[in-house]
């Protein structure tokens, strides 16, 4: 999609400022740009709403990132209610896994929303 991927942090947790605790499953990142993914064994519309959230709040969370352009992802094996729709108008890249691969699913006109 045009983003170059220098390196990758699989469960980076933390705490946040409320004392509630965090965790980001993938974030493959250049040093300028970032896609933080959220994994899922199934998709479900609830799960795209709180990844979201937690979308809107890493800068703050994660302050090492705070110069750099954030875009989400939800990569997923079943999709419940629409929820790879959903994620689609929301502007976050959807990464469908079959057996020892991934793909993004996406459709030819989808723009990716930044952080």
């Amino acid at each position: 999609m045009g983003i170059a991927i220098g390196d990758t942090t699989t469960r980076l947790k933390g705490k946040r400022p409320d004392g509630g605790n965090f965790e980001f499953d993938i974030l493959a990142h250049n040093g300028q740009s970032m896609v933080v993914i959220e994994v899922k064994t199934t998709l479900r519309p609830q799960d795209v709403k709180k990844f979201i959230e937690k979308l809107n709040h890493i800068k703050q969370w994660v302050p090492r990132y705070a110069n750099n352009v954030i875009y989400g992802g939800v990569a997923w094996l079943t999709a419940a209610a629409g929820a790879e729709a959903m994620a689609e108008s929301r502007g976050l890249f959807s990464i469908r896994a079959t057996g020892d691969s991934a793909a993004i699913v996406n459709s030819p006109a989808f723009h990716p929303r930044s952080w």
